[in-house]
């Protein structure tokens, strides 16, 4: 069996999950839009520069999940998918899932981004096995606005991974082959421990490095 490993954002979609959840949450009138710009700007900027601070990040982005129940998360949820992911799902990218899943491959979401905004996302596509950034929850079931375990992001990806194949008595040298899909260099460190690394929609540094090491370049915007 092959292993086909996802990553979300600018990927399977054509957009950033983590920046359209503030622009949905400023529609509502849920947070100003000094929050959105701070998201937004430094953030996303300091991310595609390959300098994020995950912890301080994630403190931020999260903190607004804490003011909801998850019963009010799950029907916020259902609105920001309707009007800010499923207009960004590409018809490659829903043919590109659907090729894996009719060879019979095992497929995984893998994302930087936190789990209660892929989970949904994921089970759109299809596919059913999903790691993201770990929420904390508390006696009632709703989430604090911390994050446990180690965050999906850059060797944060590899080492989820392999907790996520260790529970399962797996390891990558039991498949056949292990595609992953990555927009960003800051995956790296798992696109380079896969036998098929596939760079979609790249970043310039993605892209330079793909070509050089001759790895298949897909474009879905």
């Amino acid at each position: 069996m092959n292993l086909a490993i996802f990553d979300l954002d600018h990927t399977l979609i054509n957009c950033d999950s983590d920046n359209e959840w503030p622009k949905y949450l400023l529609q509502k009138g849920l947070v100003n839009k000094a929050f959105v710009d701070m998201k937004n700007d430094k953030f996303y900027q300091d991310y595609l520069n390959g300098c994020l601070d995950i912890d301080e990040f994630l403190q931020f982005q999260l903190a607004p999940l804490a003011r909801f129940s998850r019963a009010e998360l799950d029907e916020m949820h259902t609105e920001y998918m309707r009007d800010f992911i499923v207009p960004h799902i590409s018809t490659m990218a829903k043919m590109l899932v659907r090729g894996h899943r009719d060879a019979g491959d095992e497929m995984l979401l893998l994302s930087a981004t936190n789990e209660f905004i892929i989970t949904p996302i994921a089970k759109t596509f299809g596919i059913q096995n999903i790691i993201g950034v770990q929420l904390e929850t508390d006696a009632a079931g709703n989430y604090t606005g911390r994050y446990i375990g180690t965050p999906s992001f850059k060797e944060g990806k590899v080492t989820r991974l392999q907790q996520w194949l260790a529970q399962r008595g797996l390891q990558l040298s039991d498949f056949a082959k292990v595609y992953f899909y990555s927009d960003s260099h800051n995956d790296m460190p798992l696109l380079e421990v896969v036998t098929d690394p596939v760079a979609v929609n790249p970043d310039e540094k993605l892209a330079q490095y793909a070509r050089l090491h001759g790895w298949p370049i897909l474009n879905f915007m």
